[in-house]
């Protein structure tokens, strides 16, 4: 069935919407500085969304690597307190892993939370850039329109 619109898969919406004037309306904006304005737009999101992925990439591979180091250090451990024959020694050896164990995890933990934090400001950061800079060429749009 034929779209009675004539709207196409391939259709540049952009190009569509810079096209569109109405001489007749003076309080019109400029539509293509409209078009080129949500552009602008959706690559800033584009772009905070794959520096959102990259961050999010990066926290999985730091976890894993993480998880894998634990696993080692965990069998070294057992065998360290497989090791120990006085009841002291073991108990001596498992508060030193107990300690251990818990300072790493802290560690850790502060170290995806970094990660994370990290890559949350920039894509936060990119947004906010692209907003302020929406916010000046609404302004100028408004502006031209008033002329």
């Amino acid at each position: 069935m034929a779209d009675p619109f004539g709207f196409k898969p391939d259709m540049d919406v952009f190009k569509m919407f810079a096209d569109f004037k109405m001489p007749n309306m003076p309080a019109m904006p400029d539509m293509e500085a409209v078009a080129t304005a949500q552009r602008k737009n959706i690559e800033a999101l584009s772009a905070a969304n794959r520096v959102a992925l990259e961050g999010a990439q990066a926290v999985a591979r730091r976890h894993m690597e993480i998880l894998q180091s634990s696993v080692a250090e965990m069998t070294e451990a057992m065998k360290s307190l497989a090791s120990a024959e006085a009841p002291q020694d073991k108990a001596a050896k498992q508060a030193e892993l107990a300690k251990s164990t818990y300072e790493k995890a802290v560690a850790n933990l502060q170290e995806i939370a970094d990660l994370i934090q990290r890559s949350n400001s920039e894509a936060i950061s990119l947004l906010n850039k692209r907003f302020t800079e929406a916010m000046d060429e609404v302004k100028g749009l408004m502006a031209k329109a008033k002329k």
